[in-house]
């Protein structure tokens, strides 16, 4: 018993200590879904993302915010409902090597113990990135996920590449 309860407290050390995604998202727009009188709302919020390691891609995403006093204070867990959308906006060129399920962006959704992950992956027979939204807490997953495909197409006169060529 006392080995699980470390093994949680290590776990939980290790997420505090990840390192946070090297580009901040674009925020976009947000809804308000239920108000709240003296505290802020809570609210779905739409935020933009490019591939930092593919450029001419770009994924926007799609998350619960809460509102009310936790919210506000940073203490509220957010919850795994996200929806994802990503398209071609430019002429697609690697810059380096992948693996399959290389993370694209991550951030964290509550103060602890859960993350979001975007990952991307390729389908070489069909020459398409795919990509793919979850959240995971350090303890147990989360089954709720959203996915979305960037087919890899001409641009203006530049032939497409091959995501398979960029695999690792």
């Amino acid at each position: 018993m006392l080995f699980r309860g470390l093994t949680a407290a290590a776990l939980a050390l290790a997420a505090l200590a990840a390192p946070a995604s090297a580009q901040e998202p674009d925020r976009i727009f947000d809804k308000s879904t239920v108000w709240r009188p003296l505290t802020p709302n809570d609210k779905l919020v739409v935020y933009g993302v490019d591939d930092p390691a593919v450029s001419g891609v770009a994924c926007w995403y799609t998350q619960p915010e809460k509102g009310g006093i936790k919210g506000t204070l940073g203490l509220a867990e957010d919850v795994s409902d996200i929806s994802l959308a990503c398209r071609q906006v430019g002429p697609v060129q690697f810059k380096d090597k992948f693996k399959q399920g290389e993370v694209v962006f991550s951030e964290r959704r509550s103060l602890i113990f859960k993350s979001m992950q975007i990952v991307r992956g390729c389908d070489a027979k069909r020459n398409t990135l795919i990509y793919m939204v979850y959240s995971d807490k350090v303890i147990q997953g989360s089954p709720k996920n959203s996915t979305s495909a960037v087919p890899l197409m001409p641009w203006g006169t530049e032939a497409s590449q091959k995501c398979g060529d960029f695999l690792r």
